[in-house]
């Protein structure tokens, strides 16, 4: 029996020695925390349950895929409910925006801010649809190791309909003229790396995720995901084990013939690295067994960091939703100050998600489980002095929105920002969701999902193929497990 170290057990790392596992290999998945899911780790204090990375469950399809491809439904492991409405929109004093979750009530929500846009909304979405039919079952599935993957009647007829060359700020205009509309159209791609003036309109296919397949949320958190996902993995037979840091990949003749920790040797026939691939290939690797440079890697494009906090509240908030987006700031200045000025946002934008207002099982009762987040630009200092000062500026917001007081509530409180990242996934430049989704950095042109110095060395993940987010990272480890199967019989 063939034996794969799968190293990191975030969604892509299991992922991939799950799908390993059900071909028949012996898998051994060695995480460096001490429990499973990569950035969606989940944390308790006080009475409250904190997801500490994803908060919005979209794309179910892509889930469902998953778990079916092991005769498994997501119901087996988690219950999933859909969010209606799907979150709201603070735009400004005394003005926000619900989301509805129904095509019917959201064409009227259009409609009502500018005439004509219900059925312009029909257009665009049906556009997104076909984007998100060829991305999501086409492109993401490809290993994007050569160019001859993308001949494909479907992809070439329909290169025009894709959108490859068309920003998505240019093209939302096409459809869209009104500022609320406009922001709620650019939002999904805040995060992907780029302001909307350099992210391909491909990316509107986030809309049709967004705003047609819906926002949904599992019962118990996000975390329920990774705890479904590893449970598969030991029914498959995968070895999991925590507390194991990768010291050394142990290469002879260009064969990784294993792995080393702090405990031992592992050895293998396939190495996949689901951990930060900049970290892998740059610190745990030899220098000649390294394929990029440093220069390579520094002249990357990194999707944004966060800085977070997680706070437990001990009385309940007014006004709030599961989800909400302060967008009561200048948009284009946030994105400015993330992609082409790297720099503290002067007046950020932020997200508050307070899944207690769904799921009563994250806080004691008539308490409130609120986590907040701001994107900002990777590789900053971030000194405790800054953290307090964002916290007070987000306070300051979100107590006249509630109306009410918060700080003095808050009863747990804890940050994260660009040294923890780097601390808990060694993520390169402190980033929180990868390398950004640049058109010089699609497909082909992203960090190659196997190493060109060591046959049997594979890479995973959001640093690779298909891109960042918890869905493409689902698929990754697919893919490359693939590869391994594809190119190693023995």
């Amino acid at each position: 029996m063939p034996h794969a170290v799968v190293i990191g057990a975030g969604f892509a790392g299991i992922s991939a020695a799950s799908t390993l596992a059900q071909a028949g290999w012996q898998v051994t998945l060695l995480e460096k925390n001490a429990g499973p899911g990569g950035r969606a780790r989940v944390f308790e204090s006080q009475g409250f349950t904190f997801d500490m990375g994803p908060s919005w469950y979209w794309m179910p399809g892509v889930f469902e895929d998953y778990f079916g491809k092991f005769g498994k439904k997501v119901s087996d492991y988690y219950d999933l409910i859909r969010l209606d409405p799907s979150y709201q929109v603070v735009f400004g004093e005394n003005d926000t925006v619900p989301i509805p979750a129904g095509m019917p009530e959201l064409r009227q929500l259009f409609e009502s801010l500018e005439p004509g846009s219900a059925a312009r909304l029909d257009e665009f979405l049906a556009q997104a649809a076909y984007k998100y039919e060829v991305g999501i079952n086409k492109f993401v599935h490809l290993p994007s190791r050569s160019v001859l993957e993308f001949v494909d009647w479907q992809i070439i007829s329909g290169a025009v309909r894709l959108d490859l060359l068309q920003s998505m700020a240019k093209h939302a205009r096409k459809f869209f003229s009104h500022p609320k509309l406009l922001k709620l159209i650019e939002f999904p791609v805040l995060f992907l790396g780029a302001t909307p003036e350099n992210t391909p309109a491909l990316y509107s296919l986030m809309n049709y995720a967004d705003l047609a397949l819906g926002t949904w949320y599992p019962k118990g958190g996000m975390h329920q995901i990774v705890r479904g996902m590893v449970s598969l993995a030991a029914e498959l037979g995968v070895g999991l084990h925590y507390n194991q840091e990768v010291q050394e990949i142990v290469v002879e003749n260009g064969h990784a013939t294993g792995v080393r920790t702090d405990t031992g040797f592992w050895p293998a026939n396939a190495v996949v690295a689901g951990a930060d691939y900049q970290h892998i290939e740059q610190q745990v690797l030899k220098p000649e067994h390294r394929h990029y440079s440093p220069a390579y890697w520094d002249s990357r494009t990194m999707a944004p960091s966060s800085l977070l906090f997680y706070l437990g509240v001990s009385r309940k908030l007014a006004n709030l939703l599961h989800h909400n987006l302060f967008f009561d700031e200048d948009f284009s200045q946030h994105a400015h100050e993330i992609y082409e000025a790297p720099q503290w946002p002067s007046r950020p934008l932020f997200y508050a998600s307070v899944p207690s207002k769904t799921d009563p099982t994250v806080a004691p009762e008539g308490q409130e489980n609120l986590f907040l987040l701001i994107p900002v630009a990777p590789d900053l200092d971030d000194p405790e002095a800054i953290r307090e000062k964002y916290y007070n500026m987000l306070m300051d917001r979100l107590e006249k929105h509630c109306g009410h007081p918060i700080r003095d509530a808050v009863v747990f409180k804890r940050s994260y920002a660009h040294r923890d990242f780097v601390a808990d996934y060694h993520s390169f430049k402190g980033n929180a969701y990868g390398l950004a989704n640049t058109l010089k950095q699609t497909a082909i042109l992203k960090p190659t999902l196997k190493s060109k110095k060591i046959d049997n060395l594979y890479f995973t993940g959001q640093l690779t193929v298909p891109g960042p987010g918890v869905p493409p990272s689902l698929i990754s480890g697919q893919v490359v497990a693939g590869e391994v199967l594809k190119e190693i019989k023995n």
